[in-house]
């Protein structure tokens, strides 16, 4: 079993408030808009680090990440990505992939928004973080905990983060 913290769109923003939620996580997730390589470096020292740039990262960060991850997990397929859109509307760049080749867990970020659904014509799940950052529209700062183990993706924890 793996535990995943999963954030997105920091911008440039993170403090201990975020971090103590990853103590029991094996790995964190940023699904882009870092901000800053400070926000990668704290992340990665805490824990083993995936992510995607986002559209506001800079050259040192798309230096580092790429703008697409399809990775395994446990036995699951995961894809990452920072601009994705939901199911039914998903970004025209990947529009193609997706339906072709759909992961089990699909990972964007973007919207500021938290949202967990299901996409039942790929047999996907589609998980949005929000943001944890404080840049943004957004009114509550949100990430996303949860375990992979097998083909399954459980226990998931929607977070509210403290101003």
């Amino acid at each position: 079993m793996t535990k995943i913290g999963l954030l997105s769109d920091t911008h440039g923003y993170i403090d201990d408030n975020i971090l103590r939620h990853f103590d029991n996580c094996d790995e964190i997730w940023h699904a882009g808009d870092f901000g800053t390589m400070e926000v990668a470096d704290r992340l990665s020292a805490l824990k083993p680090l995936r992510g995607v740039y986002g559209n506001i990262d800079g050259g040192d960060l798309r230096k580092t990440f790429p703008e697409h991850l399809r990775f395994m997990c446990e036995d699951v397929d995961v894809w990452m990505t920072h601009i994705g859109g939901y199911p039914g509307r998903y970004n025209p760049a990947i529009r193609n992939e997706i339906y072709t080749k759909p992961p089990k867990l699909f990972i964007c970020g973007h919207s500021h928004i938290l949202k967990v659904m299901f996409d039942e014509k790929i047999k996907c799940l589609h998980i949005n973080p929000g943001a944890a950052g404080k840049q943004g529209w957004h009114k509550v700062r949100t990430l996303i905990k949860f375990c992979v183990s097998d083909e399954k993706i459980h226990t998931l924890e929607a977070v509210e983060l403290l101003k």
